[in-house]
Formats: structure tokens, sequence, C-alpha cells
């Protein structure tokens, strides 16, 4: 007996259908074990609902006619982060069942691009996807650390929105990056820091630090990034210019 190792039988109509429903299964579940507020309930349905409508877009203006098996590791880390909203933004959510469901998001981190690489599936809407479900998992845990040690935590979610929403005004910013390490290691610093502050174990002078240090290599990444980006920019500037000068004097002769 064979199968293929691509893709799952779900298709891709179905598959945010059902990964609505999964959704709506978690925050019962959550309810049910911690209960939810209204705000809770109405956070992570709301998640949902986008989560799933725009999984429902991209799929098909991909060209994917199936999930494929790594978009459904994905789309499993994308519902438990939606667990992790509606725990966010309930008052008194015990911590522990939060960094329980936080942590086996994070642990999950990885496991698909795995699977993509090992099934011959990676694609750029698989790549976006796990990048997008890092980002909201992150900026909503910092939302929650923000509520007990200070609002300015927030900036650690926030940091990743802010330089999208300036790559609308500076193109260059969109340039594609050199892979490097430290990026890597400063991106998985914060989960790890984030859960750990969650979970209400350590002394309000060490969580502030950790916030502190998490925020402080954040702004060391993106600061290095912003600068090789710039320089990049500059550069090819230059070569245009370089380029086009013989053109236009030839163009005169």
């Amino acid at each position: 007996m064979t199968f293929s190792t691509a893709t799952t039988t779900t298709s891709p109509s179905r598959a945010p259908l059902a990964g609505f429903a999964a959704q709506l299964l978690l925050l019962a579940a959550l309810a049910g074990s911690a209960g939810l507020s209204a705000w809770g309930w109405l956070a992570g349905t709301a998640y949902g609902v986008v989560l799933c409508g725009l999984l429902g877009y991209a799929l098909p203006r991909a060209g994917m006619t199936r999930l494929g098996w790594a978009n459904a590791v994905t789309f499993g880390r994308a519902i438990l982060t939606g667990g992790v909203t509606a725990m966010v933004f309930t008052p008194g959510a015990p911590a522990a069942l939060l960094v329980t469901v936080a942590a086996v998001a994070l642990a999950m981190d990885g496991v698909d691009g795995q699977v993509a690489r090992r099934t011959g599936t990676s694609t750029a809407l698989g790549a976006r996807f796990d990048m997008e479900v890092d980002a909201f998992l992150i900026l909503v845990l910092s939302i929650y650390a923000g509520a007990q040690y200070g609002w300015w935590a927030v900036a650690i979610g926030a940091f990743r929105y802010v330089f999208v929403a300036a790559s609308w005004a500076l193109p260059w910013l969109t340039a594609p990056l050199p892979p490097r390490f430290g990026r890597k290691v400063v991106a998985a610093q914060q989960g790890v820091m984030l859960a750990v502050v969650a979970g209400g174990v350590l002394p309000t002078w060490l969580a502030v630090l950790s916030l502190a240090v998490a925020l402080a290599s954040l702004t060391w990444s993106f600061g290095r990034d912003i600068a090789w980006l710039h320089q990049a920019s500059r550069i090819r500037s230059a070569a245009r210019s370089r380029w086009s000068a013989p053109r236009r004097e030839h163009a005169l002769v």
C-alpha cells in the first residue's frame, strides 16, 4: 500500500472549515477546563475566522490543490495560538494552562519545516504561514506580559508589524535578507522568554530583566537587518546610476 507524502486528503476548500471547527472545539475545551470570558470567546473566535478566511483565500491563489502535511502542522500550531489568544483576553486565566498550550505551539515550530523538506513540499506560502503564526504568538504573549509587567513589553511582539508597516513607505525594506543564525536565535529566544515570564515562576525583577533582554536583542537584530537593507539599497542605486550614465551619454552623441 502506498500513499503520497506531498499532500493531505483534505481539499483547500474544506481544510479551513475543518480548522475552524477544530478551533471552536479547542475553545470549548478551554472553557470547560479553565473558563473563558466573553472577551476570550470573542478574541478566539475572531482569530479563527480571520485565520481560516485568509488560508482559504491564499491556498487557491498559490495554486495549491491540497493543504499539505507541512502546512497541516503549521495549521495545528495556528489553532493552538488561537487558544492562547482566547486565554490572554480572559482575565484570571490559569497561567499554567496558557503556558502549556503556548509551549506546545512553540515546540512544534520547526517540525513543519522538517516535514516540508523531507516530503519535498516546501512552498513560499508555507514559509509565510509559518512566519505569521510565529509572529502572532509572540504578539499575544507580549500582550500578556505587558499586562503584568508594563505595556512597554508589547513592543516585543509589535516589532515585526511595525517593520512591515514601515516597508509600505520604504520599499527597500522588502528586499530579501541573507540567512543569519543570529536572527534565528533571537527569534527563538523571544518565544521562550515570553513563555517563561508568562508562567509567573520568576521574581518580578528577573521577569522584567528577561523582557528587557528580549527587547534589546530584538532591537539589535532588526537594527542590523535594517542597516544591511539600507546599505544594499544604496549599492543598487549606485549601480543603476553607473549603468544608466553611459547610456545617456551615448544617446546624446
